[in-house]
């Protein structure tokens, strides 16, 4: 486990490195803002596009991506039941927290764990396809429905086509699938440009925190415990039970999927919160709170079911 508690030290290191940032001000009023928009609309599709386009295809469509649609959906409907019938939250904060409860942090926390826990960085593959080509569509339009207040079919229908995240993803993807040749040279600038989304994600997240206090009164302290409840206790229980009795996954596989079932709550979910000016704060916490407890789980989660 040496590996997971490397992996944090460092994700903390650099969201310290972010919280220093605004703490100064150096980069003015409007830095955050900055900074969350060139991840949304160009970091992100870098590194999304590169991480795909080198995927493994018969690794993107394994029993992981099945174990993990399960887990998800059903920790998300539970947050958005509890959220909207008993805390009558809005539509767009349930559709945040909804994400916070099950969207894994499959990028800069699982790759690394994938890699020194589950020894192919592969495995977190299935992940961020599921999360960018299905979750991150539904959510972002739901989202922008809400920031428009009209509801159109065309608009749905053409809302994903509007988001550099999913079209990264889908190019990606095709690249894959297709096998087509990229030159190296031609996919340089874009694992360059890529290299800088989880940095610049960690410290903007970090700038976050500054004069916050996380789970304070008066916040949204209520639904961020039933999300890191449901993300780091139910979905990992959840993928345990569908893929060992369902699927019939044992030894590595079973024990890959609930490791990646128990990651974080993604900072790209804070990044749609900032994005849309709805649940940041939501967003923030879970986002902290279940990247600080995800490692007491992750190493419980190994000394049950680590093989060997």
């Amino acid at each position: 486990m040496v590996g997971v508690l490397v992996g944090f030290a460092i994700i903390g290191a650099v969201i310290a490195i972010g919280y220093v940032v605004g703490r100064t001000g150096i980069l003015g009023e409007h830095g955050r803002f900055v900074l969350g928009r060139i991840v949304f609309y160009v970091l992100s599709p870098c590194l999304l596009f590169t991480v795909l386009a080198d995927a493994d295809v018969h690794v993107l469509f394994s029993s992981i991506l099945v174990v993990a649609l399960v887990a998800a959906v059903a920790t998300g409907l539970l947050f958005a039941i509890v959220a909207r019938l008993l805390l009558r939250r809005p539509v767009a904060e349930t559709v945040i927290g909804t994400l916070a409860s099950s969207y894994v942090n499959a990028n800069n926390i699982g790759i690394p764990v994938a890699f020194y826990v589950l020894g192919d960085a592969a495995y977190s593959a299935p992940i961020v396809l599921l999360q960018l080509l299905v979750f991150a569509p539904v959510a972002l339009t739901i989202l922008d429905v809400q920031e428009r207040g009209a509801v159109s079919l065309r608009r749905i229908a053409l809302q994903p086509l509007s988001s550099p995240i999913i079209i990264a993803s889908v190019l990606g993807v095709l690249v894959a699938v297709l096998r087509i040749p990229i030159p190296a040279e031609a996919m340089e600038p874009f694992r360059i440009i890529g290299a800088a989304a989880v940095p610049v994600m960690l410290i903007s997240f970090g700038m976050s925190l500054h004069g916050q206090r996380p789970l304070a009164a008066g916040s949204a302290r209520i639904d961020v415990l039933i999300a890191t409840g449901l993300k780091l206790v139910i979905m990992p229980l959840v993928s345990w039970a569908f893929a060992h009795f369902v699927v019939g996954l044992d030894g590595p596989a079973l024990f890959a999927v609930v490791v990646l079932a128990a990651l974080p709550s993604a900072q790209n979910v804070f990044n749609y919160a900032q994005r849309y000016d709805r649940g940041e704060v939501l967003a923030r916490d879970a986002v902290l709170v279940t990247t600080i407890l995800a490692v007491p789980v992750l190493v419980v989660i190994a000394a049950l079911l680590a093989p060997g």
